[in-house]
């Protein structure tokens, strides 16, 4: 697991909090991955220019108000990181807070879901067993106080 260095890092919007679709940006349209049948609780996108684990860019939660698919953000830091296990690769998507309700213990019930939807969807449309499981949320700074 690597931490996202203190720098001012760009995070772009691919999927707007309270969506039923995850999307993926490809060029400059946005894709539609699948749909879920739970929605996002939380902005989410990517670190612009990083790389993860699994070649991708860094996965990025961004709790706070709804922003627009598309939205550019320049934060200096992350606040924790969701450790997440997807399609049996390391798949960790880092905690950004900008403001409004913040509930680890809602973060880690969201993600025991999605875990199992996500090895739902492989098997039944991909056709393969995967692991997909949900590992804890690390923060790395005090915890946000609720507003």
């Amino acid at each position: 697991m690597r931490r996202a260095n203190n720098f001012n890092m760009k995070i772009v919007i691919e999927t707007s909090k309270y969506s039923f679709s995850k999307y993926h940006k490809n060029g400059s349209d946005f894709d539609r991955e699948f749909l879920s049948p739970i929605p996002t609780i939380f902005n989410y996108g990517f670190i612009e220019g990083s790389l993860a684990d699994d070649g991708m860019e860094k996965d990025v939660l961004v709790i706070g108000p709804r922003l627009v698919q598309g939205t550019v953000l320049e934060v200096s830091r992350t606040n924790g990181v969701v450790r997440f296990i997807d399609d049996s690769f390391e798949d960790d998507k880092e905690i950004i807070y900008i403001g409004g309700f913040f509930s680890v213990p809602v973060l880690c019930c969201y993600f025991h879901l999605y875990a199992a939807f996500k090895m739902m969807y492989y098997l039944l449309l991909k056709r393969k067993l995967t692991t997909c499981r949900f590992k804890g949320i690390i923060l790395y700074h005090k915890q946000p106080k609720n507003k």
